[in-house]
């Protein structure tokens, strides 16, 4: 039974390595490096649930780091959707320490925005958020189908 009042599961989906480029000077996780893999892949998880490419970071909320991680570890990036607007996208972000479960810091809000070629505001069209499949941008669609028609 699917309880529409509780959150969202948040998935643990990304995992990426503490090498030593990554490292600030006292040897522990540079924030700079965490923060460019949370956006990427908030990106990547925007373009899944929006179907669309043309996507943009437009805020995100209080950054407070509670612990880090060292060369050699593994962190992990959770995401989920919270909320949808007419062209954007909300979710919630958190990274861990996948040796010791740590949270390395939590992101409230993220806000993704779809835009036109222009960087205007664009409406995506969705007003749900989809947790079972993904939503691939038209453009791909298109090229899938005729590539399946010329394989037959």
């Amino acid at each position: 039974m699917n309880d529409a009042s509780a959150e969202p599961v948040m998935s643990f989906r990304t995992r990426k390595w503490v090498r030593p480029e990554d490292l600030n000077a006292n040897g522990t996780l540079f924030g700079g490096s965490l923060l460019r893999w949370i956006d990427e892949e908030a990106a990547v998880y925007a373009i899944i649930q929006l179907g669309q490419q043309r996507v943009v970071t437009k805020y995100m909320s209080e950054i407070v780091f509670v612990s880090s991680a060292r060369e050699g570890d593994i962190v992990e990036i959770g995401l989920v959707a919270t909320a949808f607007g007419r062209s954007s996208l909300t979710m919630r972000a958190e990274a861990r320490n996948l040796f010791t479960q740590k949270s390395i810091l939590t992101i409230e809000e993220m806000v993704f925005v779809h835009v036109d070629e222009q960087g205007r505001p664009t409406p995506h069209g969705f007003t749900e958020i989809t947790y079972d499949r993904d939503r691939v941008p038209a453009r791909h669609r298109a090229s899938e189908a005729e590539g399946a028609s010329a394989r037959s």
